[in-house]
This record gives C-alpha cells, sequence and structure tokens, in this order.
C-alpha cells in the first residue's frame, strides 16, 4: 500500500504548528496503524529528519497512551478499536491520511501528536482512597455483589483513559471519563463508604481542568474504544446531587440548624 500522510508537526508547546506531508511506501494491510508509523519514522531518521512524536506503549488497546485524530476521527474509522489496534486494511491504497493530536484545551500539545493528559490523571488522585477493610482476595470474595453491579461495574473499569471522549466531543468535556472512574467504585460495596464525596471531589477537579460542560451530546460513546455508555454520565450527576445536598444538610446541621 501506498498511502499519502498530512501529518500535524509542532516542535513544542510554545511552537507554531502546522500539517506536513509524507509518503509511506510499501506499506502491509496487516500493519497497525502505530508500525506504519514506525516505518515512517524509520525512514525519516535515515534522512536526517526528526521523526513524528507520538504516545505508545503496550499496543494491545490496555494502556490508553496511544491516542490521535485519524481523518477527523479520534482512533481513526473502526468502532471499539484504540489507535493501536487499527489495521491498515482500514485504509485503501492511494488514500490521504490526515493525521492530529487531541484537540482540547484540557490537553496542551507538548509536541507534534503528544499531549498532556495530566488532567486527567488529577481528576483520579481526586477521587481519593477507599477506607474499607477488603481483606484478602479470599475475604473480598465472600461479599454478595449482585451480578448487573459486578458487570456494570466492570463495563465502567474498562476505561483505559486513553482521553477520546474529550477529543472528540464538541464541547471537550470529560464527563464520560469521570464518571467511568466515579462509577466502577461507586457501584461496589467496597467504593460506598466516600462515594458522594468522591463524586463531589473529582466532578470539582474536573471542572477546574478546564473541560467543557456536558450536554449529553453523545460523541464521547461513539469515540470511546472501549465502547463505555455515557448511562453512566446520569448515574455521576445523581451521586454528585446526592452529594451536594448531603454537605448542604451537614453543614447546616439538618432542620434545627
Amino acid at each position: 500500500m501506498t498511502l499519502t500522510l498530512k501529518v500535524w508537526r509542532q516542535a513544542s508547546a510554545d511552537a507554531e504548528g502546522g500539517l506536513k506531508e509524507y509518503q509511506a511506501t510499501d506499506i502491509s494491510p496487516d500493519m497497525s496503524f502505530l508500525e506504519m508509523l514506525d516505518i515512517v519514522n524509520e525512514r525519516l531518521i535515515e534522512q536526517g529528519e526528526v521523526p513524528i512524536a507520538f504516545d505508545h506503549d503496550c499496543r494491545e488497546g490496555i494502556c490508553g497512551a496511544c491516542g490521535m485524530m485519524i481523518n477527523g476521527v479520534a482512533h481513526g474509522p473502526m468502532k471499539g478499536t484504540a489507535t493501536c489496534q487499527l489495521h491498515m486494511r482500514s485504509f485503501r491504497s492511494g488514500d490521504t491520511v490526515v493525521i492530529e493530536p487531541w484537540r482540547a484545551r484540557a490537553f496542551p500539545v507538548v509536541k507534534d501528536l503528544v499531549v498532556n493528559r495530566g488532567a486527567l490523571d488529577r481528576i483520579i488522585g481526586a477521587g481519593g482512597y477507599v477506607t474499607v477493610s477488603t481483606g484478602g482476595a479470599q475475604d473480598g470474595n465472600t461479599i454478595p455483589v449482585p451480578k448487573s453491579d459486578a458487570d456494570s461495574a466492570m463495563d465502567a473499569a474498562a476505561c483505559i483513559g486513553c482521553g477520546a471522549c474529550v477529543a472528540a466531543c464538541p464541547n471537550g468535556s470529560a464527563s464520560l471519563f469521570t464518571s467511568a472512574k466515579i462509577s466502577h467504585l461507586g457501584l461496589l460495596p467496597q467504593g460506598q463508604p466516600e462515594r458522594y464525596r468522591r463524586a463531589l471531589q473529582m466532578v470539582a477537579q474536573m471542572d477546574l481542568e478546564s473541560f467543557g460542560g456536558c450536554t449529553l451530546y453523545g460523541e464521547c460513546q461513539e469515540a470511546c474504544p472501549k465502547e463505555i455508555s455515557i448511562d453512566f454520565i446520569s448515574r455521576m450527576n445523581r451521586d454528585f446531587l446526592v452529594g451536594a445536598l448531603t454537605v448542604v444538610e451537614e453543614a447546616g446541621g439538618g432542620e434545627d440548624g
């Protein structure tokens, strides 16, 4: 396969960026998208040029490090697929492929296709810790959990924190990510002691990080490589509301306060 790549190149956060055109030749349809970029970078290095910077780690759709806009779509044309799982057979020889970094105010560009996603880490950190004593693994398994709750918790825990939901959202909202991180603990017995406090703290941190507001547009769940449902956003909103009312009640001392 031979493809024309238009890749966003930006030397640093403060530098002016732009699209630069490259030819990707002799590309096997069985290559992953990142392997194709590896081949392009090897040829750039041989020519004495600076290779294209992009994030990657596990290359198995687990770590969430990879992430880029491919022809205007987060992670590319295949639904439920991270960039590292996207294969070149999804394209045709002669295609022009435009590759850009995540576009969101909360994700400043570091270099080329690499963005700073530290805001997502800070949201997780704001959630604090779990104080309940769970004991050893065997003791934890004795806690009865309804299968529907366990399945929903696992669905939420599938979030890999890639940031595609933010990049795809017209508002640049991190609500799907935040709701998944809140819900996977809020659905389980071990997550109950700090359930509502966690929702308040994580949503507050999300608001501090310059993410946009959620209007349930739905593009986030379409872009998510793990196909996480926006139903979790409704659950987060409910927990946030309960938590906010609880704080008001505690501050007022109930009816007597």
